[in-house]
């Protein structure tokens, strides 16, 4: 997965240290009903399906992030509709032995135009997963949270306490 300039910037100061980083999840939905789907990608670097989810560049707003993230991983343009969950993660080591804790802010989006594609390196494959199918296809329980907060409806935001 390539690493945002600015990060690599900050780990030629501080090396491995345990960085708390802010990063967005887009469920992306289209359709209605019975036919509804969200789109999902194959991580490149672990072989998982996600929701799209992308860590923001220093001073963007998270709904643009959000928007960004899913044009450059699946070339799909959505709508931010809401802010739908917020959470902070468990401590992660990557596999280069960098230390991070992501603030991640999930929103709800609905699908505008493009056809879902893998557009870079950071995704293997791409689709659109019926509602019906998503939990069996998302292996990480936060991913199943997220999503379930975007589909679920509700007006005010999901949080931990």
């Amino acid at each position: 997965m390539p690493v945002p300039e600015f990060v690599v910037r900050l780990r030629q100061r501080i090396g491995h240290e345990q960085l708390w980083l802010p990063a967005v999840t887009a469920v992306v939905v289209r359709g209605a009903g019975a036919d509804r789907e969200v789109l999902l990608v194959q991580r490149a670097d672990n072989g998982r399906w996600t929701p799209v989810t992308g860590i923001l560049d220093p001073g963007e707003q998270p709904a643009v992030g959000a928007r960004r993230e899913v044009l450059e991983e699946t070339g799909v343009e959505v709508s931010v509709d809401r802010l739908v969950a917020t959470s902070a993660g468990p401590p992660v080591t990557h596999v280069n032995g960098d230390l991070a804790v992501y603030l991640d802010l999930t929103f709800a989006c609905t699908w505008l135009a493009g056809e879902a594609h893998v557009a870079d390196d950071e995704s293997a494959a791409v689709r659109w997963c019926p509602v019906a199918e998503v939990d069996a296809a998302l292996d990480v329980p936060a991913h199943r949270e997220r999503v379930a907060a975007a589909l679920s409806g509700e007006v005010g935001a999901r949080f931990r306490v």
